[in-house]
C-alpha cells in the first residue's frame, strides 16, 4: 500500500516551536477537557473540538437532556442496500446533523466484523466480510468529511465482541490480522482518510507483541502510523486508558474522557525522568492541530451555520435507506408487493409490530426527533376504507414497563411521583425534589457533596389479582418493600458500571403482590450510594417496574390468531429488543425472546397470506422460514421504521437490500458460537475463514447465505467479460489500484423496474495453503427498467489475489488459475470465467 501524501506541517511545527509551549501546556492539550471536548489553545489559535458518538446518529453532547436528533438506520441496515453512494449521502447528513448540534467529529464508522453473530454490538458493525465493510465505511467516512466533519474509525482493532471487551486479549496470527480484521481499516484509511482512529478498549496478540490496544506500539506505531502514513491522532475509547508511558510510547494521542486520566501530571513526570521523549509529546500535539485544521477549529470563525430543524429530505433519505436496506428472502407465489385493491382488511401482529426495535442499545443511541411506528406507517399508507388492526400476541421482553405515575404517591406532599433525598456523607439532607417517574437511571440532579441518594413513593394497587413489582439498582444499593429488605447490592466499581452497560441494564430482581378487592398500598424506600464514574460524571440508577394482572402470553397469541384469521392479510412483525441487543453485553443464544417462534407458526397456519418481517439487527433463528409464504428482514430501521415498511409492502419501493451476513438455520452450525473469554484469550483460531468463507469452508447449508436477497423482479446474467491489469507483488492500494475489471452483462426479466447486487467472488488456486474456498472479490450495484440489458462494472483488486507472507513481512500473489463466480449470493453463481494468475499479471485463462 502507498503512503498517503502528508501534510505541509512546516506552518504548525513552527507555531508549536515560537510560540515555545511549555511541557505542561502541550501535555494538557493531549487529555479531554470534558466528556466530549477537546480542550482549547488561545495562544495556538486552537478551539475546543467537540466529539459525540455516531454510528446511528449523531447524539450530541448532552449538554441539553431533551435534545433530540435524527436516528438513521443501523450500520448493517446500511450494508444490506451495498451501495457506496447511499453510503455517501447518508454520510453527508451525518454531517448536517453534526454541524446542526455543534459536533466536529463523529465516532463513527465502526469497521470490526460480525465474526460471532451473538455479538453484542453486531448490528453497529456492517458486515462479516471485510471488503463489503471497508468499501461502505469508505464512503460513509467520504461523506461526512467531504462537508467538513472528521470521522473516527473504530475500534482499532480486533474488537469484534463484548464479554470483557475492557480486559481480553484476541489472538490471532499475522496473515488473519493482516488478511481479514485489518483490511477494513486499512482499506478506508487509504480510500478516504479519515481524519481520527479510535484504540479499542480490548488487546491484541499477534505473536509478535501482547498489549492493550492503547498500548500496542506494533500496531499503532509500526503499521498503522508507519507503514500505512497514517497522519492523524489516535483516541483512546473512553476510559480506556490504563497507563501512563507506556500507552504514551506505544502510539496513543489522545486519552478520553478528561480532564482526569493517566496522563497529566504523570505524563509531564515521566518526560522529566526520560522515560517518554518530548519530541513524542510535540508529535502527538501536532496531530491533534491537524485535525482541528480539518474541522475548522484553528484560527477560523468556526463552522458554517446550518438549519436547526431537519429539512424533509433528510426524512426521505432516512426511510429510502431503511427501504432499500430491507432484504426480501422469500416470496411464495408473489405474496408481495401487495396489490393495490382487493385487500379489506390485515392484521399487524406481534411483538414488535407494537414495539419495534429502533435503534440498539449503548453508544449508539439517539434521542429521536420523532419515530413512526409500524402501525402509523402502515395507517398512513393504506386506503382509508381498509381495516387494520393490532395485536402483541404476548410481550417478548423480560424486564417490566416502568411503574406508571399515576400508581406512585410522593410520601411528603401526596401528590403523584416519587421523593428524593440528597444525603452528604453523615447522612444529612443537603437537598432533594421530587419526580413523577419510576425510571431513574443515571440520575445526576444533586449537588456536590452528595454521598448517597434515597428514594420514597407509596405504590398504590387497587386492581384485583397478581401484581408484579421489579427493582433493578446499580452499585451499592438496598431496596425496603414495607421495611422489608428485598434486594441489596455492593459493588463500589465506578466507570466499569458504565463500560459494562449495568449502569443502564441493572440486574433486577421481582416480587408478586396479591391484590384484592380493596386494593393494597406498599411503602417503596431505595438508598443508593453515589456512583463515581470519573469522566462519565456521579450518578445513582434506580429503576421501579410493574405489571399489573393482565391475560397471559398463550392467551395474546390466542387473540391475535383469531385476527388473522379474519384478515386478508397477517403482518407478524418479530424480533429483537433493547434486552437482547447491546453494546455492553454478547448475546446467550440465537432464538427469538419470548414466544415468538409460536406465535409465527401459529398465525402461518391460520392465515396463508402471512407475510413475516424480522425487526433484528443480528441473525436470528427462524425455525419455521420455510413455512413463510413472505419474510422480510428490516434490521433496526431508525425512525422512519413504519413509512419503510409501508413502502415496501405497498410496492412504493422494491426491498433491495442483501444479507451482508450468514444467517444460519441451525446453532450448532454458526462457525464462531461464542466469543466469552478462556483465561482472558478470545482465541481466532479459525483464522481467516470469517463469516461466508467459514460456511463455505465447512460446506454447511445456511437458511439464507451471504449475498441473498430477491427484491421485485428477475434477472438474466449473460456474459462475463474481463479487462487484466497487472497484479504486483504489492499492490499500491488494496481495493483500488491494480487488479481486474469485469464487465458484467445481465437483462432485467421481470415485470417491474428493480435493482441488481452484481457479486464476485474469487476462488483461488485448489493448492493454496488454507486460502478460503471463495472470498468476496467485488460488487456494483445496477438499475433496469423491466426488458433492459445493462452491463455492471466491477473492480476486482489487486489485494484479492493475495496473501500475507509473515516470513517475508510483505504482500504476496500466489501464482496458479483462479476461477471468478459471478451472481446474486454466495452460494448462487450464475456466471464464471477463470484467470491465471503469473509474472505479475493477470491472463485469461486458456
Amino acid at each position: 500500500m502507498s503512503r498517503p501524501a502528508l501534510p505541509d506541517d512546516t506552518e504548525l511545527r513552527d507555531r508549536i516551536r515560537g510560540l515555545d509551549l511549555d511541557l505542561d501546556s502541550k501535555i494538557r492539550l493531549l487529555t479531554g477537557a470534558d466528556l466530549w471536548r477537546l480542550p482549547a489553545e488561545p495562544r495556538l489559535g486552537l478551539s475546543a473540538v467537540t466529539m459525540s458518538d455516531g454510528p446511528q446518529g449523531v447524539r450530541g453532547t448532552g449538554d441539553d437532556p431533551a435534545e433530540t436528533g435524527l436516528l438513521a438506520p443501523a450500520p448493517s441496515a446500511l450494508a444490506a442496500a451495498w451501495d457506496t453512494e447511499l453510503a455517501e449521502r447518508l454520510g453527508e447528513l451525518f454531517a448536517t446533523e453534526a454541524r446542526r448540534k455543534g459536533v466536529d467529529v463523529v465516532l463513527a464508522p465502526v469497521v470490526n466484523l460480525q465474526r460471532t453473530p451473538v455479538a453484542g454490538r453486531h448490528f453497529e458493525y456492517f458486515s462479516e466480510d471485510p471488503l463489503l465493510t471497508g468499501t461502505l465505511a469508505a464512503a460513509v467516512v467520504r461523506g461526512l468529511q467531504s462537508r467538513g466533519v472528521g470521522a473516527c474509525l473504530k475500534h482499532f482493532v480486533a474488537n469484534d465482541s463484548e464479554t470483557d471487551r475492557t480486559e481480553y486479549r484476541a489472538r490471532l496470527d499475522e496473515r488473519t490480522l493482516r488478511e481479514v480484521y485489518l483490511a477494513p481499516f486499512e482499506q478506508v484509511l487509504a480510500e478516504a482518510e479519515p481524519w481520527s482512529v479510535m484504540a479499542a478498549y480490548s488487546g491484541v496478540d499477534d505473536g509478535t507483541e501482547s498489549a492493550r490496544m492503547t498500548e500496542n506500539a506494533r500496531l499503532l506505531r509500526e503499521v498503522l502510523k508507519g507503514e500505512w502514513g497514517y497522519a492523524g491522532p489516535v483516541v483512546s475509547d473512553w476510559a480506556a486508558t490504563r497507563s501512563t508511558v507506556a500507552s504514551a510510547v506505544g502510539g496513543l494521542d489522545l486519552v478520553m474522557p478528561g480532564p482526569d486520566g493517566p496522563w497529566g501530571d504523570a505524563l509531564a513526570a515521566a518526560v522529566r525522568a526520560g522515560e517518554v521523549d518530548e519530541e513524542v509529546v510535540d508529535d502527538k500535539v501536532l496531530r491533534l492541530l491537524r485535525l482541528a485544521r480539518h474541522v475548522g477549529r484553528l484560527d477560523e470563525p468556526g463552522p458554517a451555520a446550518v438549519p436547526a430543524e431537519p429539512a424533509p429530505q433528510e426524512f426521505r433519505l432516512l426511510r429510502e435507506v431503511a427501504a432499500r436496506g430491507t432484504v426480501l428472502l422469500r416470496n411464495q407465489e408473489n405474496l408481495l408487493p401487495l396489490p393495490s385493491d382487493g385487500i379489506h382488511s390485515v392484521a399487524l401482529i406481534g411483538p414488535n409490530a407494537v414495539a419495534p426495535y429502533l435503534q440498539g442499545g449503548g453508544s449508539a443511541y439517539v434521542r429521536a426527533v420523532r419515530t413512526v411506528s409500524y402501525e402509523e406507517g402502515l395507517r398512513a399508507a393504506l386506503p382509508e376504507n381498509v381495516r387494520l388492526t393490532v395485536h402483541r400476541g404476548g410481550d417478548a421482553r423480560l424486564r417490566l414497563p416502568y411503574a406508571s405515575a399515576d400508581l406512585l404517591t410522593d410520601p411528603d406532599t401526596g401528590q403523584r411521583g416519587v421523593r428524593v433525598d440528597h444525603l452528604d456523607a453523615d447522612g444529612n439532607r443537603i437537598g432533594g425534589e421530587a419526580r413523577a417517574t419510576g425510571d431513574w437511571t443515571m440520575y445526576d440532579g444533586f449537588a456536590p457533596a452528595t454521598h448517597r441518594v434515597r428514594l420514597r413513593t407509596a405504590v398504590t394497587l387497587t386492581e384485583p389479582g397478581t401484581h408484579r413489582l421489579e427493582f433493578g439498582c446499580s452499585g451499592r444499593f438496598s431496596v425496603n418493600v414495607d421495611g422489608e429488605e428485598v434486594l441489596s447490592g455492593a459493588d463500589d466499581r465506578g466507570v466499569e458500571l458504565v463500560l459494562e452497560s449495568s449502569h443502564s441494564h441493572p440486574p433486577r430482581r421481582g416480587i408478586d403482590i396479591e391484590v384484592g378487592a380493596e386494593g393494597r398500598r406498599l411503602e417503596l424506600a431505595l438508598e443508593l450510594t453515589v456512583v463515581d464514574a470519573g469522566g462519565y460524571g456521579r450518578f445513582v440508577t434506580a429503576q421501579v417496574r410493574h405489571a399489573p394482572p393482565g391475560p397471559t402470553p398463550y392467551e395474546e397469541i390466542a387473540e391475535a390468531v383469531a385476527a388473522a384469521q379474519v384478515a386478508d392479510v397477517a403482518v407478524v412483525v418479530v424480533g429483537t429488543n433493547e434486552e437482547v441487543e447491546s453494546e455492553g453485553w454478547d448475546r446467550t443464544g440465537l432464538d427469538l425472546p419470548g414466544h415468538q417462534n409460536d406465535l409465527v407458526r401459529k398465525v402461518i397456519a391460520a392465515n396463508p397470506r402471512t407475510i413475516v418481517v424480522v425487526n433484528a439487527g443480528a441473525p436470528v433463528l427462524l425455525p419455521w422460514a420455510d413455512e413463510a409464504p413472505a419474510l422480510l428482514w428490516a434490521w433496526l430501521p431508525g425512525q422512519e421504521a413504519g413509512h419503510a415498511l409501508a413502502d415496501v409492502l405497498l410496492g412504493r419501493r422494491e426491498p433491495s437490500g442483501r444479507l451482508p451476513w450468514t444467517l444460519p438455520a441451525r446453532a450448532e452450525d454458526v462457525p464462531v458460537p461464542d466469543a466469552r473469554p478462556r483465561d482472558g484469550i478470545v482465541d481466532y483460531a479459525e483464522g481467516v475463514h470469517v463469516g461466508h468463507r467459514a460456511w463455505d469452508r465447512a460446506g454447511l447449508v445456511p437458511a439464507f447465505p451471504f449475498g441473498h436477497g430477491l427484491g421485485w423482479t428477475r434477472w438474466s446474467y449473460e456474459s462475463v467479460s474481463l479487462s487484466p491489469t497487472p497484479v504486483s507483488a504489492t499492490a499500491p492500494c488494496p481495493a483500488g489500484g491494480d487488479g481486474l475489471n469485469l464487465t458484467v452483462a445481465l437483462t432485467n426479466t421481470g415485470p417491474r423496474a428493480g435493482c441488481e447486487v452484481v457479486q464476485v467472488y474469487l476462488e483461488p488456486p485448489q493448492d493454496a495453503a488454507d486460502r478460503p474456498v471463495r472470498l468476496l472479490a467485488g460488487f456494483a450495484t445496477v438499475q433496469a427498467a423491466p426488458g433492459a440489458r445493462i452491463t455492471a462494472e466491477v473492480h476486482v483488486p489487486a489485494r484479492a489475489f493475495q496473501i500475507w507472507d509473515g516470513e517475508a513481512g510483505a504482500w504476496r500473489t500466489p501464482p496458479g488459475r483462479y476461477r471468478l463466480h459471478v451472481g446474486r449470493s454466495s452460494r448462487d453463481p450464475h456466471l464464471t470465467a477463470e484467470v491465471t494468475v503469473g509474472d505479475g499479471r493477470v491472463h485469461p485463462a486458456v
